[in-house]
């Protein structure tokens, strides 16, 4: 039997080559890793999901009874819409299923190097800037929340405060100097 016979019920192909056998490697590992939340994000993750499934779901059942209630299906514009938005809140639930369930919840960081659920102040271009580094789900660059996995999030992670990082930007590479961290 194969090494990575255990991935047939899931890659029905044969590994042949280095090449399969890395991809198939990488697929298995990305399955296993987790996801990172805050205990924040972990909360407006429930929150939405709460919503979804108390409160949006059964208005979107209701209006899509309604709408086949009135008349010929082929021809109902209502239906074809209530129908779309409760695929789409479907969707949205079974997404969130799987995140919660993935979900690990970092707990505390530390304030020596840059963890994730930590507060960065950064010197860049002669200002100071303040990110907070979260999970991929939590990312919100209006609200200054940047993933660990962005370019910046990747840079900063495991600095140190007074350390220099580099980033790699479409519009050239940018400086960063770690000023604090909270």
């Amino acid at each position: 039997m194969d090494t990575f016979s255990f991935l047939l019920p899931i890659f029905p192909i044969k590994f042949e080559g280095d090449f399969l056998l890395k991809e198939a490697k990488e697929i298995k590992m990305n399955q296993m890793q987790k996801i990172l939340l805050t205990r924040e994000g972990l909360n407006t993750l429930k929150e939405e999901y709460d919503n979804l499934v108390n409160k949006k779901r059964p208005e979107a059942v209701e209006r899509l009874a309604n709408a086949r209630g009135q008349g010929d299906l082929a021809e109902n514009s209502e239906y074809t819409a209530a129908k779309q938005d409760l695929a789409f809140i479907d969707g949205r639930i079974a997404e969130l299923e799987q995140v919660l369930h993935e979900a690990k919840v970092v707990v505390s960081h530390s304030t020596k190097k840059v963890d994730v659920g930590c507060k960065v102040t950064v010197h860049i271009a002669g200002k100071k800037e303040t990110f907070t580094i979260v999970g991929e789900w939590e990312a919100d660059p209006v609200q200054k929340k940047i993933s660990h996995s962005s370019p910046l999030g990747k840079a900063l992670l495991g600095r140190k405060a007074g350390e220099k990082v580099e980033v790699e930007a479409p519009a050239g590479k940018i400086h960063y100097k770690i000023l604090s961290i909270e």
